[in-house]
């Protein structure tokens, strides 16, 4: 029997898997079923992280504007604040209002303020 040429297509894919393994340490690198394993498990926690991400940004702008408005004011909270912001219809979210928090605490005070009344 005559020896059979394989073509390159399976070869191509073993490459472009180990480009994307190619930061990976050991054999996490250089195996190609350990590389797939690797791979799957690499996307799937990207893919968990993204949100998880969103949610701890959130939770840090809601912590920082806590400490800012608690500082303004003694029995002021951070669900008030965010309360009167809705009654009022002033659409800040909470990502510009930790900004203005952190670089211009008096902006946020006047802001607090002007709710208030």
């Amino acid at each position: 029997m005559t020896r059979i040429r394989r073509g390159y297509i399976a070869r191509r894919r073993r490459t472009k898997i180990r480009l994307f393994a190619s930061t990976f340490r050991g054999a996490h690198s250089r195996l190609t079923r350990t590389i797939i394993q690797q791979k799957i498990r690499a996307l799937a926690s990207s893919h968990r992280d993204r949100g998880r991400q969103k949610r701890n940004f959130r939770r840090l702008w809601i912590t920082r504007i806590n400490a800012v408005i608690r500082g303004i004011r003694v029995s002021y909270s951070y669900s008030r604040f965010i309360n009167d912001l809705y009654k009022r219809q002033l659409l800040l979210n909470r990502k510009i209002l930790a900004q203005i928090a952190i670089s211009n605490t008096n902006c946020l005070y006047t802001i607090s303020n002007e709710i208030i009344k």
